[in-house]
């Protein structure tokens, strides 16, 4: 699995460091309260909420102001937004900021000025430190790494993105490594051996640490990557215009703002036209590059996912007298996971903290499905967990709900058997080539706080694929959003199971400044330590893709079905409900 220098401090501690670090929140305040589908005009854009804001807000009565001279001043907030609203921001603003400082605190800061200074994976060097004959199922393979650069010379510092990965062609079965960083060029590699027969290590250089420090100062300078195009219909006229989340031009600006939630959208407002005839959007990568062409060079195809060679052959692994793999305890909701969290055995995942009992049978489905109320929320990667039950559970009919555009709401239902399940996708942003309605748009948290809930009830929560390519810290403050949402649930109603779908691994000839596997695993880890104090599951997706070896941001179905059989059989293990000295990699 990939490891960042020193990442294990982030679960046993967060090791903090002296790090400042200008937090950045693409929100910014209306002269009036608004919905956020509706939308409102708006003069000439102001600066997004800053340090300064947060100075202002210290008295909750205050925002800051541009003035000529560039600075700011405080001057009042509008009425109509109560004192607990107003702590609520900073509180986030602060649990974000300290987020970011632990992630910039165990990320690589280096330069360099020659490609051959990098790391090379021709170059470095894999070891067995344990080496054996034959191994028996439930020992350690133990490997060291030593990494070197094209220049043959020994690296002396960490930080590298690695992926580590055994498996055996043959039997379709693989598992991940825990990768550990000493910070000094030198890696240890623990692998568990699960299962008998001949078995092959992986081990691949995804980014150099120079290629990884490049992606994480590139990642925090705006959200200008992606620009979003609306269209605005208004009778028989129709317009399209430039839209964003940081819109700094003159000009009048549609506003969709959730100012409880700090949740803010904008459009160039077409002439003649009111911001609420804005029915569609849709997304492309605007021609903004923060690497420059020597980063750029770290990030082509050809020197991404390097393996690393090794000498030593496929390891021989024997089912001997009394050593095993496989956990007596039934999975169940509330069990806390380990790394790595399962395996993959004839293309079928198992769990290895847990049994997870055999499940593939249509009665067995609607068995634990009846009378079942599923909520999918978040990307197309959660949906391929509905269309995974809606190919087995042939009795769910789609209903047609009249939507247009792609992607559209999906509702299914059996009557008979009394289980209704439907998709939605998340609020901005959603990143796509084709249009989509917006009139359904709206964010997990606001979604979430509509369901009643009760003990058959069911949310399931995916995301991150589209937050890659803005700065993390809009991911955080999303993510705090839906935790808040998930309390609130779970206050209400206790019973209800919510699920958190990890990332998964995505394909590496995309574009790696906005896409690349690096950001997603930052924000995996946000995701586990923001989440770990709460009663729901976690699908650990990027361990399952990583053993799994799909390189698609939507995996082949046998992997979308592994993940979501925990959840289909009532059997969903993985709690993050309980912190637990673990370390972190991906």
């Amino acid at each position: 699995m990939p490891v960042m220098s020193s990442w294990k401090h982030l679960v046993i501690g967060f090791v903090l460091g002296a790090v400042t670090i200008n937090i950045y929140i693409p929100f910014r305040k209306s002269c009036e309260s608004v919905s956020q589908m509706e939308g409102t005009t708006r003069q000439a854009a102001s600066e997004p909420l800053t340090a300064d804001t947060l100075k202002c807000s210290q008295s909750f009565k205050t925002k800051p102001v541009p003035v000529s001279d560039g600075s700011s001043r405080c001057l009042p907030l509008e009425d109509g937004l109560s004192d607990q609203i107003r702590m609520g921001w900073i509180k986030k603003r602060k649990e974000t900021k300290e987020i970011l400082a632990k992630l910039d605190h165990l990320m690589p800061h280096v330069t360099f000025s020659d490609i051959n200074k990098t790391t090379s994976a021709k170059n470095s060097k894999v070891t067995i430190l344990n080496p054996k004959d034959s191994y028996c199922v439930g020992d350690h393979l133990m490997v060291q790494l030593d990494l070197y650069d094209h220049s043959g010379n020994r690296k002396n510092y960490g930080g590298d993105f690695l992926r580590a990965r055994i498996y055996s062609s043959s039997l379709k079965a693989g598992a991940s490594g825990n990768i550990k960083d000493f910070g000094n060029g030198t890696y240890q590699v623990n692998f568990t051996l699960i299962w008998e027969g001949d078995v092959r290590v992986s081990i691949l250089l995804i980014h150099p640490s120079e290629g990884v420090s490049a992606l994480w100062a590139a990642r925090k300078k705006g959200y200008d990557k992606i620009a979003f195009t609306g269209k605005f219909l208004n009778g028989t006229s129709e317009s399209t215009a430039e839209c964003g989340f940081n819109m700094t031009r003159n000009a009048e600006l549609c506003e969709f703002l959730d100012e409880r939630d700090q949740e803010a959208f904008y459009c160039l407002k077409p002439k003649h036209i009111p911001c609420g005839a804005l029915v569609q959007l849709k997304s492309y990568n605007k021609p903004i590059s923060y690497l420059t062409d020597l980063e750029r060079s770290l990030l082509e195809r050809s020197n991404i996912g390097v393996e690393i060679p090794h000498r030593f052959e496929e390891i021989h692994v024997l089912q001997c007298g009394g050593n095993q793999t496989k956990a007596s305890e039934k999975c169940k909701f509330g069990m806390s996971p380990q790394f790595p969290s399962g395996f993959l055995w004839q293309n079928q995942w198992y769990p290895l903290f847990c049994n997870m009992s055999p499940f593939n049978t249509l009665e067995q489905i609607q068995t634990c499905l009846k009378g079942k109320l599923v909520y999918f929320m978040g990307d197309s990667t959660v949906r391929q967990w509905m269309e995974s039950l809606k190919t087995r559970l042939t009795s769910l009919v789609y209903l047609n709900i009249h939507n247009s555009g792609k992607p559209q709401k999906f509702i299914a239902v059996d009557t008979a058997k009394d289980i209704q399940i439907q998709w939605k996708k998340h609020g901005h942003p959603f990143i796509g080539s084709h249009e989509y309605s917006i009139k359904d748009h709206s964010y997990i948290a606001r979604d979430m706080d509509t369901i009643s809930g009760d003990k058959d009830t069911a949310v399931v929560i995916s995301l991150g694929q589209h937050f890659r390519p803005f700065p993390v810290e809009f991911f955080i403050q999303r993510a705090i959003n839906v935790r808040q949402a998930v309390q609130r649930l779970l206050l209400r109603s206790p019973s209800t199971r919510v699920l958190i779908k990890g990332e998964n691994t995505r394909e590496m000839d995309t574009d790696q400044e906005r896409f690349s596997d690096f950001h997603g695993y930052v924000q995996n880890l946000a995701t586990k330590e923001l989440f770990q104090d709460l009663n729901v599951s976690f699908i650990d997706a990027w361990d399952m893709t990583v053993a799994c070896n799909t390189q698609k941001v939507h995996p082949p179905d046998f992997v979308v079905w592994s993940a979501a059989l925990p959840f289909a059989s009532g059997q969903t293990p993985a709690a993050t409900g309980k912190k637990a000295e673990r370390e972190i990699q991906s």
